[in-house]
């Protein structure tokens, strides 16, 4: 599903108890690509969109990259947290995607793995190839 907002449209988005409104001066174009947790974060001049995945597939996530990284049980590792500021290298981000895979039983394709930065980017590339496989 595509929506376009343009000039000074409002957009709401309910989920459950809260509310979010958005106002767009510019033509934006968002898909939801078939998910229904959209997240938005709007920054002085730039919309970010991004698909948030479940918590608990973050939090999965989240403590094997702890694991494969060797890093101590009080260190933060959330949604956001890019694995080069936990200081991996391409090895370790290879490790991690290893990991990954073992724990889900899935298997990423290189290309996609190669494009993952975050926690979160991840988390969503996992639930995506997991609902691809049923």
């Amino acid at each position: 599903m595509s929506t376009t907002f343009s000039a000074s449209v409002s957009m709401q988005a309910t989920s459950l108890a809260t509310t979010t409104r958005i106002s767009f001066q510019k033509p934006v174009l968002v898909s939801n690509h078939g998910r229904t947790n959209l997240s938005f974060n709007l920054h002085r001049t730039r919309l970010s969109i991004s698909c948030a995945a479940k918590q608990e597939t973050v939090e999965k996530v989240s403590e094997i990259v702890k694991k494969q990284l060797s890093l101590k049980d009080d260190q933060q590792v959330v949604a956001e947290t890019k694995f080069v500021d936990l200081g991996a290298d391409s090895l370790d981000t290879v490790e991690i995607v290893m990991g990954l895979e073992e724990e889900f039983g899935i298997q990423m394709a290189e290309e996609k793995a190669q494009k993952i930065a975050t926690v979160e980017q991840a988390a969503e590339l996992i639930e995506e190839l997991m609902q691809a496989k049923k």
